[in-house]
């Protein structure tokens, strides 16, 4: 019976050399779209880590005596993150496979073989080579590996050895050398995907051969033509963008360091960009070297510092920087706040003139036990600020009070004169993006910390039971539909995604590898509540995961790309949000709450490094606002000016962050929990 190649590989296409790589192992990928240079013929590499910094790549293209290579180099021991090379190419419709490899296995110390029926590289089955003396099929699903079913198998470091794997239906049939060894059953069979090759140890792997017959092949085509043509329905679905400024950085561009506000005290927008340099170690201690304020016309209102056509180098710094736009002493202007040179400033949005400044604290802590610092001392006598927040710890009429951190460890509190309010050092790690929230309804923010909650003083009230890792972003709200409770929904790397009430109690909990971006809106319209969307980074990147209010998964998903920011987008004005991946035009976009592509960006030359959604033009849809180093292009909708009546509250732009979460929420009641106030009395909040 014949049949149809789907991949015939011998690697004979691809020069000897390195298969491409972030040869930083930096975390740039977490919220800018980057790609590595290089020869990727049809595959794909998701898996990173940043500890391989300065290791060399994880694939290797060789040569032997005429032949090409793949080889995997890594010597993975699944720190910190639970992980395994993989590389990976096909189609999620691809069922009823034949998957033929030759793995010779260079190392004897771990596991190698085909992995198969992948929807994501952290959802596959994997036939493998297992130490030296097993074959095993196994199912790995985000941090579990389940071994279905192992036999007794010898092997050597000398030896070719051809594998494969017989899909029908749900049942597999693996095979060595021609020679059946596992015969298993599985759903994950049956809903089929891409295929891979895999290993944690130094492997071998030439060959790659996948098949099906001619009727299946019919079938997959079929597949893939439903899965175009929902897509094709669900973008006709939306209004399509039109392009509406497109301005030129010339030389002060950057990458995620750019911040919106109302510099000229209108209802007009400002752009400020902010280039840094790195000092001591990585970004570790990132700061400001450059700022420029611009209108959307790109004509430049201001600028501080020296601007650098080095744009690339200045830009390529994956760390928050201590700048936000906001009027901090009401005076109808918007200011910017900002780190500089070991201070705290607070410029005139219209002039970038100092108003107000004041010398960061002097860090005197002992450097013992201080977290995240590089070579476990702090560099410098003043603090270098990592970040700033805006908050309401006084209970003002309005926010006025000022939060900066350094990168892991230390938080301080400033009045609207840069005076000291309090200090607080964590014995865990801070996390990026502490949250500011009212949560007990006294008119005072209290702060989400990490795993810790702190009054408004400082003082702490309690802990969630975890103190591993980091937390990247915290969402607050009531999202539950009649539930008038407010919940914090929580990313932290290692330690996954998690809800969590006001109280230090986890409510539900999801070890998705490294989880990094969360947001909540109304992505389904037919499910109670809001939902919430997740994506992940180091380890197995690239994988979105929705849930529903409580927490249950819905899907998951990957489009085998970085930078997948997970906003909601208010794009149609009628309650429903679409979520925001990247501006790529082929794959990226914004997908639907069914996991649907369901706006495309043009393909018009425009820049993908970033990607920004908010209301520029006052009709309460957002705008999509892409960028890299030399250019940014604002789109719009093609019907754009249109009366809305649905304007959604969002995370404010003056608390702009790369780690906050975003939200969408029909109007103010949805983060409002002074209804609550008389159950959640400073006394019920502290735990023991």
């Amino acid at each position: 019976m014949s049949r149809h190649i789907l991949v015939h590989e011998d690697f004979s296409g691809f020069p000897i050399g390195e298969f491409p790589y972030d040869r930083d192992h930096t975390a740039m990928g977490e919220y800018q779209y980057v790609t590595e240079e290089g020869e990727h013929g049809i595959w794909t590499d998701q898996v990173c880590n940043y500890t391989w910094n300065g290791t060399g790549p994880t694939w290797l293209i060789t040569e032997q005596n005429g032949r090409h290579a793949m080889e995997c180099m890594r010597v993975e021991k699944n720190h910190p993150h639970r992980m395994f090379p993989t590389l990976q190419t096909g189609k999620s419709t691809w069922t009823d496979l034949t998957v033929c490899a030759t793995i010779r296995r260079l190392s004897l110390k771990g596991c190698a073989g085909i992995a198969f029926a992948m929807n994501h590289s952290m959802d596959t089955l994997v036939f493998q080579f297992m130490d030296r003396d097993r074959v095993q099929l196994i199912y790995r699903h985000k941090e579990d590996i389940i071994v279905l079913k192992e036999a007794s198998f010898v092997s050597d470091a000398d030896t070719d050895y051809p594998m494969s794997v017989v899909c029908s239906g749900s049942t597999v049939i693996c095979r060595i050398q021609d020679r059946d060894i596992l015969h298993v059953s599985h759903a994950r069979i049956a809903r089929g995907g891409k295929i891979g090759i895999t290993a944690d140890c130094p492997t071998r792997f030439t060959d790659i051969e996948v098949s099906v017959s001619e009727e299946g092949y019919a079938h997959i085509m079929a597949n893939e033509t439903m899965a175009h043509e929902a897509e094709a329905a669900a973008m006709a679905q939306h209004v399509p963008m039109k392009l509406y400024k497109k301005i030129d950085l010339q030389n002060f561009g950057t990458s995620r360091q750019v911040r919106f506000g109302h510099l000229l005290g209108d209802s007009s927008w400002q752009i400020v960009l902010a280039q840094m340099q790195r000092r001591v170690s990585r970004d570790a201690y990132g700061f400001i070297s450059c700022l420029t304020a611009i209108d959307l016309d790109g004509n430049v209102l201001w600028q501080l510092g020296e601007p650098s056509e080095k744009t690339k180098e200045l830009g390529k710094v994956s760390a928050d920087m201590p700048l936000q736009i906001y009027d901090i002493d009401h005076d109808g202007y918007d200011e910017v706040i900002c780190g500089w040179d070991f201070e705290i400033r607070i410029l005139d949005g219209r002039t970038g003139q100092i108003k107000k400044a004041a010398r960061t604290p002097v860090a005197d802590e002992e450097d013992e036990g201080l977290i995240g610092a590089p070579y476990n001392t702090y560099a410098f006598h003043r603090l270098n600020p990592d970040g700033i927040r805006i908050a309401n710890f006084r209970g003002l009429d309005a926010p006025s009070d000022i939060l900066i951190k350094d990168r892991y460890c230390r938080l301080w509190a400033l009045d609207d004169n840069l005076q000291v309010l309090w200090h607080y050092k964590s014995p865990t790690n801070t996390g990026h993006c502490p949250l500011p929230v009212d949560v007990d309804g006294d008119g005072r923010d209290e702060l989400l910390v990490g795993y810790r909650l702190l009054d408004h003083d400082g003082t702490e009230l309690w802990a969630y039971p975890i103190t591993d890792d980091h937390t990247d972003e915290i969402v607050a709200g009531k999202w539950k539909e009649n539930d008038p409770h407010g919940y914090f929904a929580c990313v932290s790397g290692t330690q996954g995604f998690f809800i969590g009430d006001f109280y230090g109690h986890i409510l539900a909990r999801d070890l998705i590898g490294h989880a990094q971006r969360v947001s909540v809106a109304k992505y389904c319209p037919h499910l109670p509540g809001r939902q919430i969307a997740v994506t992940n980074f180091w380890g197995h990147q690239g994988v979105i995961f929705l849930y529903d209010q409580d927490g249950r998964m819905l899907w998951e998903m990957e489009n085998e790309m970085n930078g997948n920011i997970v906003a909601p987008v208010n794009w149609d004005g009628n309650g429903t949000e679409l979520i925001l991946l990247n501006a790529d035009p082929h794959r990226g976009g914004c997908i639907d709450g069914y996991g649907t592509r369901a706006l495309a960006f043009p393909d018009d030359g425009h820049p993908t490094l970033c990607v920004e959604a908010m209301d520029l033009t006052g009709d309460a849809r957002d705008e999509l606002i892409c960028w890299d180093y030399e250019t940014m292009y604002i789109y719009t909708q093609s019907d754009n000016p249109w009366p809305q009546t649905y304007t959604p509250v969002q995370f404010p732009a003056y608390n702009a962050s790369n780690y906050r979460g975003e939200y969408s929420f029909p109007d103010e009641s949805y983060l409002d929990f002074h209804e609550n106030k008389a159950q959640m009395r400073k006394s019920s909040l502290r735990r023991t």
